[in-house]
């Protein structure tokens, strides 16, 4: 998962995958905080695709699959360092004290597992405007190298949104993922 973790764009992107005019216009933006209290803007990681997980506790497993045939992809294409994964844990409900140092610690000890920097929403900022994401669940998001949101998915994803979000992702890296990684010991 290490950076990278983690049709057309005129397509719909189906259930409850957005279609790209139906999302925000221009660069995105939030200030959200890092697992040690500091406060970061979601700006900072301009100038390269991002692939965005939101969820809390209970959804990380929700797009499991996801993430794991995403590392996969970019690992097997050399690509891990074409997109940046950021992902921001939803920790609102836990925002008193002393849930909160626990819930941070948590999220500390999984930085360390998964080899990425995780984020914490200890606000529910992504909820609001412009973000507007539902809280209980995985939200899958990709933004441009400006900032600008072009896929938005909440829920488990089908395979046909995993294809739908992996045609949208090989545009912004200019290198085709649509194909799975070839299983061990087959043949070309």
């Amino acid at each position: 998962m290490k950076t990278w973790i983690t049709g057309t764009l005129a397509a719909a992107l189906l259930s409850q995958g957005a279609l790209a005019s139906n999302l925000p216009d221009g660069p995105q933006d939030a200030t959200l905080r890092t697992s040690s209290g500091d406060e970061v803007r979601l700006s900072r990681w301009r100038g390269k695709p991002v692939i965005l997980f939101y969820e809390d506790k209970d959804s990380t497993a929700l797009n499991a699959g996801l993430k794991e045939e995403l590392f996969a992809r970019g690992k097997e294409r050399n690509l891990l360092g074409a997109a940046t994964v950021v992902a921001v844990a939803n920790l609102m409900k836990f925002d008193f004290f002393p849930a909160r140092q626990i819930a941070l610690s948590y999220v500390r000890d999984e930085e360390k597992k998964v080899g990425v920097p995780i984020l914490v929403d200890l606000k529910g900022t992504m909820g609001a405007a412009p973000w507007t994401l539902p809280l209980k669940t995985s939200n899958v998001l990709l933004l441009d190298a400006q900032g600008v949101l072009l896929y938005r998915h909440s829920g488990k994803m089908k395979p046909e949104e995993q294809t739908a979000f992996f045609e949208t992702l090989s545009k912004l890296v200019g290198v085709d993922l649509t194909t799975p990684v070839a299983a061990p010991g087959a043949t070309p």
